[in-house]
């Protein structure tokens, strides 16, 4: 499925250059002179190594169109994660290469994630959209600095580092965007 450059996602599987790769991290830039354009890590499917590219924003992209099927993340063993289908119960065991670096820090015993296959064979995992999450660690307020919309650091107990806004504390619960790594909102 051809898709636009502007259209990547982290995650995303895409056909380049005659292999399968995996969209690692992603930068959009608009530099002052010249088009736009999408900087894009990505990691080899078949043997993992890594190539930088840059993609113009009106370029398209072959993106493979990837069956996607409901798992439950049962436990981590070492470098593997095994997950469970959830209509034949059959389980799977991914190693920590073809599971994103961010998400396996999300992955919580229990956690429902969908597993992207192509060919049959376990590309991509990803964990729900947004998850509720608790702060382990962050800075003080500086009294006045509420009034501002400067975001400060903070620490997840999962050791994922955000950016949050100023009122929240250390031991609040937050709902995070989990392919962004971005602030939803203070959880209820």
């Amino acid at each position: 499925m051809k898709i636009n450059a502007n259209d990547l996602k982290i995650g995303n599987i895409i056909q380049h250059n005659n292999s399968l790769w995996k969209v690692a991290k992603l930068s959009h830039t608009q530099p002052g002179k010249g088009g736009a354009y999408i900087q894009a890590e990505l990691k080899n499917i078949s043997n993992h190594s890594k190539l930088n590219e840059r993609f113009r924003s009106s370029e398209s992209l072959e993106k493979i169109r990837a069956e996607e099927i409901d798992h439950q993340f049962l436990f981590r063993s070492g470098e593997d994660f095994t997950f469970m289908n959830n209509q034949t119960y059959e389980q799977i065991v991914m190693n920590i290469s073809q599971v994103n670096e961010n998400t396996a820090k999300f992955l919580e015993d229990g956690m429902g994630v969908s597993i992207e296959f192509y060919d049959e064979k376990p590309m991509n995992v990803n964990p729900p959209e947004s998850l509720t999450v608790q702060i382990a660690e962050t800075e003080a307020v500086v009294k006045g600095q509420t009034a501002s919309s400067s975001y400060k650091p903070a620490l997840l107990t999962n050791g994922v580092r955000v950016t949050v806004p100023p009122h929240i504390e250390t031991g609040d619960k937050i709902r995070i965007n989990t392919s962004e790594l971005t602030y939803i909102e203070k959880a209820k």
